[in-house]
């Protein structure tokens, strides 16, 4: 049985779904699908914490799902410009728990990404990116071993 590492970038994917589609994405069926027949490392989920109610009850859906939901505080520069990605975090959880992993499943978009795609398929990796295909970067899908677009049933509503 194949083992995998599940990385959710939880704001790329929110921002790029609305955007695209005006819909929200469907974790459940997405863990259905990444987990299917295969054996879990681990599941990360990392969001940023604005301390709202409807955010916390989100991250407990997500717990109760099965991940480990990990959080930074929101940050508002003094510009009125805000900060808050987990780029880095994902990157070292990545090849931190990669050894244990056959698969790594990244849901994000982002381009900044593709660096550390192609170093998990240099160790022998399988790595499967799930993005919404218009606002992904094509760095990201070309060093993948997998792009599975996230459209139809990935979508809620």
């Amino acid at each position: 049985m194949e083992k995998v590492l599940v990385l959710v970038d939880v704001q790329n994917v929110y921002y790029t779904t609305r955007q695209a589609y005006q819909r929200r994405f469907d974790y459940n069926r997405f863990w259905a699908r990444a987990t299917a027949g295969r054996q879990l490392v681990k599941a990360f989920a990392y969001a940023i914490d604005r301390g709202d109610t409807k955010q916390r009850e989100f991250q407990n859906i997500l717990r109760a799902i099965g991940f480990e939901v990990k959080l930074k505080p929101f940050i508002q520069r003094a510009d009125g410009s805000a900060k808050g990605d987990w780029d880095v975090g994902i990157a070292i959880d990545a090849l931190e728990y990669a050894d244990q992993a056959q698969v790594v499943v990244l849901v994000s978009g982002d381009g900044d990404f593709d660096l550390l795609a192609a170093k998990l398929r240099e160790k022998g990796k399988i790595v499967e990116i799930y993005g919404v295909a218009a606002l992904s970067a094509a760095s990201l899908i070309n060093a993948a071993s997998r792009f599975i677009p996230i459209e139809g049933e990935l979508l809620l509503g």
